[in-house]
């Protein structure tokens, strides 16, 4: 059943725009008398000035792998985020554990993780879908590099700039 939903009547002054005009043009001339006469900082000077103190709370940056506290790797490379990437940023290659290991009931781990931090679009999807919490984005917003090759982070480096992430591990888990 469509729903009608009546627009209110206009008056005849407002019909001819001049009020939503002029109320525009008030907004426009106060935001540049408070900048002419430096009431309000506009422009952040980059490299003196840093946002490390005025991040929000839900700021996401670039994503990281993490390790545990006795520095396994968290990742069981289910390929998840791989797949749930819209820019099919994440590249993940797992390879199987060795059966004469400890940890062989996991099965999975990632032999080469990489993220194109130039396709990345950082939309935070990899760390919501991640199983393990292995993937984190962290309040990082200088990525730079010099050329593509050095924007594709490789999984030694992910695990250089994540760092390392306490807590239950289900992949450590003796229990599962």
């Amino acid at each position: 059943m469509a729903i009608i939903v009546q627009r209110p009547k206009l008056k005849w002054w407002e019909q001819l725009y001049l009020p939503a005009l002029v109320s525009g043009m008030r907004v426009t001339l106060g935001h540049l008398v408070a900048t002419l006469t430096r009431k309000t900082k506009v422009t952040m000077q980059y490299p003196e000035e840093k946002w490390d103190a005025n991040l929000p709370d839900h700021y996401r940056g670039a994503p990281a792998l993490v390790t545990d506290e006795h520095g396994r790797e968290r990742c069981v490379a289910c390929q998840l985020c791989e797949f749930i990437c819209p820019p099919r940023a994440i590249t993940i290659k797992p390879e199987e554990i060795p059966s004469d290991d400890k940890w062989a009931k996991v099965e999975k781990r990632p032999r080469a993780f990489e993220i194109d931090m130039i396709r990345c679009i950082y939309c935070g999807l990899c760390e919501e879908v991640c199983p393990e919490q292995a993937i984190y984005l962290r309040k990082d917003y200088a990525i730079t590099g010099t050329s593509r090759a050095e924007m594709v982070h490789d999984k030694e480096r992910l695990y250089e700039i994540g760092g390392v992430r306490t807590g239950l591990v289900n992949k450590w888990n003796d229990l599962k």
